[in-house]
């Protein structure tokens, strides 16, 4: 059974290239919707000019994928609210010297 656990755990394996955290961690995860064996994700990115939209929606959706029980996966990358480092889990803020 594909759980919201299930992806974000599956999600915790993706990094933004410029930075050493999981974009869990990161805060960038807004919304996890499963229905069976369908996903939606809505997503953020650090900055709306990042160069890397692509290849990290991509790399989410990836590993969405990968979970037993999927059949189809939709990430959206969406800026509102707007990210802010206010958004990483401790752990994350931890990693990067920020706490």
């Amino acid at each position: 059974m594909v759980t919201e656990e299930k992806i974000l755990e599956a999600l915790k394996n993706v990094f933004d290239p410029e930075i050493p955290v999981n974009i869990v961690d990161l805060g960038l995860i807004y919304d996890v919707k499963v229905d069976g064996g369908k996903v939606g994700v809505k997503m953020t990115l650090t900055a709306p000019g990042c160069p890397m939209h692509t290849t990290i929606s991509q790399s989410a959706k990836e590993a969405i994928m990968k979970v037993e029980g999927v059949a189809d996966a939709r990430v959206e990358v969406v800026w509102d609210p707007p990210w802010n480092p206010d958004m990483m889990t401790r752990e994350a803020r931890e990693q990067l010297g920020l706490d």
